[in-house]
């Protein structure tokens, strides 16, 4: 899994489920098209937290789908999920590379150069930057400008993930612009129909795939 998919990344958001419960939400992200799924349960007590990581593990480990937790190394170690996500104000990246080992996958959220470039040196795997739109999940948090995107991008050797406000109409240009290695989406994956949203977006990521590989054939 250490070379996993990042075109397409999901981070769940139950505040936006409103007809359907999170696995449900979950099985029609993943038959749309997501390649990875974070898990982020903010609300949750760790017990509550644990028993719900499991059940989402039973549904990414069928359809073959890495699972990330969000924040909780100890609650991926517990249901042996496949890697977990620190931000800035988390477990120091280098100290949540020793607690879950050299196997596991490791995430970081970085919002400038010189995160990103320390972030890797600390052991990342790949890195998550933004915002780079204003997001209905951290309306409070300040955009990252789509230079500081592309910078970051050239920087590391490892998968960036652009986040933040990333719908279906706006991803293709930050992708084309920034060469970014894939999209997290919260709020427009988990807001109505969730197969439907994951069916849009994974159909402008391949447009985009597509349009890079006529690109680099041509030159």
């Amino acid at each position: 899994m250490k070379n996993m998919n990042v075109k397409f990344y999901g981070i769940t958001d139950r505040s936006y489920l409103k007809d359907h419960n999170l696995i449900d939400a979950i099985e029609k992200a993943i038959k749309g098209g997501i390649t990875v799924l974070q898990l982020r349960e903010k609300g949750l007590n760790s017990r509550d937290f644990y028993y719900q990581a499991l059940k989402v593990k039973e549904v990414t480990d069928h359809h073959g789908i890495p699972l990330i937790v969000n924040d909780r190394v100890d609650i991926a170690l517990a249901v042996v999920a496949d890697g977990v996500h620190v931000g800035q104000e988390d477990l120091p990246t280098k100290i949540a590379r020793k607690i879950i080992g050299k196997e596991k996958i490791l995430g970081v959220s970085v919002e400038n150069v010189e995160q990103a470039i320390q972030a890797q040196k600390d052991g990342a795997d790949y890195l998550g930057v933004g915002p780079v739109f204003p997001s209905p999940t951290k309306p409070e948090a300040k955009t990252i400008s789509i230079s500081e995107v592309k910078k970051i991008k050239e920087s590391v050797n490892i998968p960036v993930v652009a986040i933040g406000g990333i719908t279906a109409e706006n991803l293709y240009d930050l992708m084309r612009e920034t060469n970014v290695d894939g999209v997290a989406v919260i709020s427009a994956l988990f807001s109505g129909d969730v197969e439907e949203n994951a069916t849009r977006i994974r159909k402008v990521i391949e447009k985009v795939e597509i349009v890079k590989i006529v690109n680099e054939r041509s030159q």
